[in-house]
């Protein structure tokens, strides 16, 4: 499996990163978390020479779904949104609401998930493989994707930090027990692209994160 090609665009006012997972050879794409700005998103997806086939969600929270809408409008053709069943409680409208005391629009027509990720499931991106690893705690239905050497870990694990766990849904013994038991036990060498800023490892976070030491 060749390596995939990574775009990261943080937007929005709460900064999270949307990510765009590209086969090399393919130029096949995913959309990860379009939380807002959905013009610099697809004007990524432009220069990079993309083709969009899924836009995924790793939680349903506003700042990483917020901008869902507009870049399926600007894509000019459907592709599935697919997020875990579980979070299905954020899509309703009074979740999404929140999201305008912090400058994300809604638009008038919600776009709730056509497809279901569950446990294991693997999802084909060109000549890429990406696994759907269940990861709850942050909400029920956060998930991280496995894609070669990468994790991209939504807002489960962050470098140094962790996902907070008192927002609706949350959960904080299921978050330490997904960090643990799901993501520490990965290749120490794995790269983590978390949902809110910079990269780090698995190596490090299980030596140096502050909440959740191996």
């Amino acid at each position: 499996m060749p390596a995939a090609e990574i775009v990261v665009i943080p937007n929005g006012a709460l900064a999270a990163n949307c990510y765009l997972v590209i086969c090399p050879e393919q130029r096949d794409c995913i959309i990860v978390d379009p939380g807002a700005e959905p013009e610099r998103i697809l004007a990524a997806i432009g220069e990079h020479g993309a083709r969009p086939t899924r836009i995924v969600h790793t939680h349903g929270h506003f700042d990483h779904i917020g901008a869902t809408e507009a870049v399926l409008a600007g894509l000019g053709q459907p592709v599935p949104v697919a997020a875990h069943p579980a979070d299905g409680f954020l899509y309703e409208p009074e979740a999404r609401a929140h999201g305008a005391l912090f400058g994300y629009p809604l638009s008038e027509q919600l776009k709730v998930p056509d497809e279901d990720l569950t446990d294991g499931q693997r999802l084909a991106v060109g000549a890429l493989e990406v696994e759907v690893v269940h990861t709850p705690g942050h909400s029920p239905g956060s998930v991280s994707l496995l894609c070669g050497e990468l994790c991209l870990s939504g807002d489960t694990l962050f470098r140094r930090g962790i996902g907070r766990s008192d927002l609706a849904g949350g959960d904080e013994e299921a978050l330490y027990e997904s960090i643990t038991t799901r993501l520490y036990t990965l290749p120490e060498s794995m790269v983590v692209l978390p949902g809110h800023g910079e990269a780090t490892t698995i190596g490090e976070e299980r030596r140096d994160n502050p909440f959740v030491r191996a």
